[in-house]
């Protein structure tokens, strides 16, 4: 993802180049893809270790109720995003997404309920880099006059991720082995204080770690010191993502989708697919009651050929184009080229053979369910 324009840092930038990262652009930043190893040996070290990602690019920011009451942030976020919200407990975090008025995604994010004493009532979001601005912008115009929009411009965000991450973590911080996905706390690592989710995006299980951008290089520096830690960049955080199923806001999701044709109506609780009260409400229930006309689904290439993104995914009974391929490339674990792309319901089901267009070649291809590899998320 090229960008035009003076390129962003983050706090990390001058660790990266010492650690021997090659630097691109990405969402206005200046980010690390691979370090010396590859992104082969990074991918493959993640599943089997832990990865250290910088992803202080990301928009943190906090919804800061003037009355103190939870419920007061809580409902006027639900004015913008499908997840229910009140619901959450101290600690809790949910994944949803702002939608507009026609029930398309503008991105999706992450939502928290923080547990510090003092702070119950903030509600904690992680929004998409290439978004951020635009989501701030969104949430400034529609959030009534008892919220505030408060922007965390002097937090970094680091995740380490795989099946040692957290035990790794936990050797600086051992509370934080106590945590379950999808919550959180805040907590000292290694005497620094820090913001400890049980989260992340490929797939493993492990922690995205805030931290005031001032500590977040010595932080990273503690934590590599741990034989079971090595520094991931980008290009393995995508290819640990795809085969996780997991979706890249502006590729797999975009105002052109739902959250029901992205397969992500696990994302709406029950509350919310009753009431409605959010953007693009009629649309999205209908969906979720009758079934959306297009789906997000796995495809599997026959042999070792990759299908990018933009590839013409055809119907060989008719030779009839039925969609495009979304996210494409080589599944490192799965040890073949893997995709995910858009197709009508009716062609949706595991086992349906399709072609992907590959250089004007048709390349047979099956629907498979998602994800390409298991999670492993530590759900209790």
């Amino acid at each position: 993802m090229a960008d035009s324009g003076p390129l962003l840092t983050t706090p990390l930038n001058a660790a990266h180049r010492a650690l021997g990262a090659k630097m691109v652009p990405f969402a206005g930043y200046d980010m690390p893809v691979q370090y010396p190893t590859g992104v082969l040996a990074e991918h493959l070290w993640t599943r089997e270790s832990a990865g250290l990602f910088d992803v202080s690019h990301m928009g943190q920011c906090f919804l800061i109720p003037a009355d103190g009451q939870f419920e007061t942030a809580a409902r006027a976020l639900e004015a913008l995003v499908p997840a229910d919200v009140l619901s959450l407990q101290h600690g809790q975090q949910r994944y949803s997404q702002f939608t507009n008025s026609e029930g398309g995604i503008l991105d999706d994010l992450m939502i928290t309920r923080l547990g510090l004493s003092g702070h119950e009532h903030w509600i904690y979001l992680v929004v998409n880099a290439a978004c951020k601005d635009a989501d701030f912008a969104h949430m400034s115009a529609h959030l009534p006059a008892g919220v505030t929009l408060k922007i965390a411009d002097g937090l970094a965000l680091i995740a380490v991720q795989g099946p040692k991450a957290v035990a790794a973590v936990a050797r600086l911080a051992p509370a934080v082995s106590s945590l379950v996905f999808m919550t959180s706390m805040d907590t000292e690592v290694a005497g620094i204080w820090c913001h400890v989710s049980r989260t992340g995006y490929t797939g493993e299980d492990g922690v995205e770690i805030s931290v005031k951008n001032e500590d977040v290089a010595r932080l990273t520096a503690k934590l590599l010191e741990d034989e079971t830690i090595k520094p991931i960049g980008l290009g393995a955080r995508d290819s640990l993502r795809l085969e996780a199923g997991l979706c890249l806001y502006g590729h797999d999701i975009d105002t052109t989708t739902s959250p029901v044709e992205g397969g992500l109506t696990w994302s709406i609780q029950k509350r919310r697919r009753i009431e409605g009260g959010f953007p693009g409400a009629a649309r999205i229930q209908a969906e979720i009651a009758k079934g959306a006309s297009r789906v997000r689904v796995g495809l599997l290439p026959e042999g070792k050929a990759p299908a990018r993104e933009g590839c013409e995914i055809v119907d060989p009974a008719s030779g009839s184009v039925v969609g495009r391929v979304v996210s494409g490339g080589y599944g490192p674990s799965v040890g073949g080229p893997v995709a995910m792309g858009y197709v009508p319901k009716a062609l949706s089901a595991p086992g349906t053979a399709l072609h992907l267009m590959v250089r004007g070649k048709p390349l047979p291809a099956s629907v498979v369910r998602l994800p390409f590899v298991p999670n492993r998320y530590h759900r209790s």
